[in-house]
């Protein structure tokens, strides 16, 4: 069975999922954050394969997918850095990027490899869900990897039930329609987005995403969805410490969980 699907059957609350950008701060250094991610006990993780035109994330991330960039670090090598340490990796992993080096690498090829990695699932926001049924739901299936859609507070009622209906393994909820980056706390908009969300009784678990980054934006994300994903915060801090151990305690103490 996928490890996230084993993951989401015996864990249904307070998720916590870490993203980061692979090859920075060095080409190398993915697996190394991987293993300290998942000595903190994180639930799963989301690796970003870095693009020239990430478009929906903030200041942050957009510089740290240039260094790795820089760094040398590109999809096809990302596969194989994690296939070949697939052995010592238990934490279900989520590649997340742009569609434009999947179609370099070709559809088939990457969720071959994708699979023989280890991915449990795929992030891929500029696909559309109808291109996604289209073409490549069988093909996603055949290697065992979910397909996870964003939606965020403008999508209508009737497309999340049509994105929950195609995706699997949990809904990306975007916390709002601005780019990723820092906000001290969820307005009454956003708790009342993720609220409906929750009283639509989905098939697929919400999971939420951008601007969680202490105490009490994680426990508005716990109260009203399944889990939190954390990435500028993660990344601010790997860049403060200049080390993943280190990166992941100062997260911690800003969560309120040290």
């Amino acid at each position: 069975m996928n490890v996230l699907t084993k993951l989401l059957k015996k864990k249904k609350q307070n998720l916590l999922s870490i993203y980061f950008t692979a090859g920075f701060p060095e080409k190398d250094s993915t697996v190394r954050i991987i293993h300290s991610l998942q000595s903190a006990a994180i639930d799963f993780l989301e690796v970003g394969f870095p693009f020239s035109d990430p478009l929906a994330d903030g200041p942050v991330i957009q510089q740290t997918s240039n260094r790795a960039i820089e760094n040398g670090m590109n999809l096809e090598l990302l596969l194989d850095q994690l296939k070949e340490a697939k052995s010592n990796i238990t934490i279900p992993l989520i590649l997340m990027g742009y569609l434009n080096p999947v179609l370099q690498t070709g559809m088939e090829a990457f969720c071959r490899k994708a699979g023989e990695a280890g991915i449990s699932g795929i992030i891929l926001p500029d696909l559309p869900p109808e291109e996604y049924e289209a073409e490549y739901m069988e093909l996603f299936k055949s290697h065992n990897l979910h397909m996870i859609f964003l939606v965020t507070p403008e999508t209508s009622g009737s497309r999340i039930r049509k994105i929950d209906r195609l995706g699997s393994g949990f809904i990306y909820a975007v916390s709002s329609s601005s780019t990723t980056g820092r906000k001290e706390s969820f307005s009454s908009a956003q708790t009342g987005y993720l609220k409906r969300l929750q009283s639509m009784n989905l098939q697929n678990p919400v999971m939420t995403g951008f601007g969680i980054h202490n105490r009490n934006t994680l426990q508005t994300v716990w109260e009203n969805s399944s889990g939190a994903i954390i990435g500028t915060a993660y990344l601010n801090a790997l860049i403060k410490s200049g080390d993943e151990k280190k990166a992941i305690n100062l997260l911690m103490e800003q969560l309120g969980k040290s």
